[in-house]
């Protein structure tokens, strides 16, 4: 039986790999493992999953089969991960990269040696960003929207100090990382962003050297236009979405339950249900969902089947990136 599973190394035993992990081992697919430099690390994960770990990336390719690589370290060691694991010819699903480090190889290597190359990009995988997604596309006429997401740095892990790992780094700071997880769904909503301005600084006494918090003003190639508010300084986690136009007026407030919409002809809001949108994991803000975790990993085995195309990609990303290299000059 079990060599017809698929075994999968996760590199990297942090939050993130935990949380792959955890994701991976409900399948009855595959075979996990894992990999961390950190001896503490690879017992904590010993321990709570059951699964085999090594010190080593070569370690693990040693002494396992392996078929695919998870890749859920920090970002700045990614660009070198994933080329070392295309030229083992090994698929790769990788976390968000917040740098265009490496990119065109990378792409060029995974085409090259036929290996998928798969981008997480977990809010397209949201049934309510799907649904906004599907509803803006669809509405008739130029619409604008107002989107505000902050959470105070601090908050984040509150296990850890923001210094001691990747978002305290003006290189892949936190600021960063919220563009970098919100834009693909809303270029897949509103299209390519033709022009932006932007104001910036900083509001908070915390230990970092980045901007804490941006406005930014968007345009998109179908006429939308957006306002994006992204901070590390709002003490209350907080996601709002206003979507409005002459045909749709829109609000979601990031969890599953808070999906409205505005009922023109009858004239009242309507709460919008959609199923298996919710589950939380314990030590996330409220509007962190599991369920689209869940999903993008399934839609990279598919991908990997070559049943589906990823829904987004480095190419994409790598436009996104260089315009939020702009935004933070």
């Amino acid at each position: 039986m079990n060599e017809l599973k698929r075994r999968i190394l996760v590199i990297g035993l942090g939050s993130m790999g935990k949380r792959r992990i955890r994701l991976l081992v409900e399948r009855q697919d595959v075979i996990v493992c894992g990999v961390d430099g950190q001896l503490e690390r690879c017992k904590e994960t010993e321990d709570k999953f059951g699964i085999v770990t090594y010190e080593s990336i070569d370690d693990a390719f040693n002494n396992e089969q392996i078929d695919c690589v998870f890749v859920c370290t920090s970002p700045l060691s990614h660009a070198d991960i994933i080329h070392l694991c295309l030229e083992r010819n090994k698929h790769v699903f990788t976390e968000i990269n917040l740098v265009g480090n490496c990119y065109d190889e990378n792409i060029a290597l995974a085409k090259k040696n036929g290996r998928v190359l798969f981008l997480s990009s977990t809010f397209l995988y949201r049934k309510e960003t799907q649904y906004i997604v599907d509803t803006a596309r669809q509405t008739d006429g130029k619409l604008n929207y107002n989107y505000h997401v902050g959470q105070y740095l601090p908050d984040w892990h509150p296990w850890e100090s923001y210094n001691n790992y990747f978002i305290g780094n003006p290189k892949t700071n936190g600021c960063r990382e919220l563009m970098a997880i919100e834009m693909p769904w809303i270029v897949t909503a509103f299209g390519r962003i033709i022009s932006f301005h932007v104001l910036k600084g900083k509001n908070t006494r915390l230990n970092i050297t980045y901007n804490d918090n941006y406005l930014l003003l968007l345009e998109h190639e179908n006429g939308a236009k957006g306002v994006l508010a992204v901070d590390v300084v709002s003490r209350k986690p907080v996601r709002h979405f206003e979507l409005y136009g002459e045909n749709v007026y829109l609000t979601w407030n990031g969890t599953p339950d808070s999906l409205m919409q505005y009922d023109i002809s009858n004239k009242k809001e309507m709460n919008i249900s959609l199923e298996d949108a919710s589950e939380h994991q314990e030590g996330y803000a409220a509007f962190i969902s599991e369920n689209p975790y869940r999903e993008e990993i399934k839609a990279f085995f598919e991908c990997v089947e070559g049943k589906n195309a990823a829904k987004w990609s480095f190419e994409k990303d790598f436009h996104v990136l260089k315009m939020i290299d702009k935004i933070e000059a």
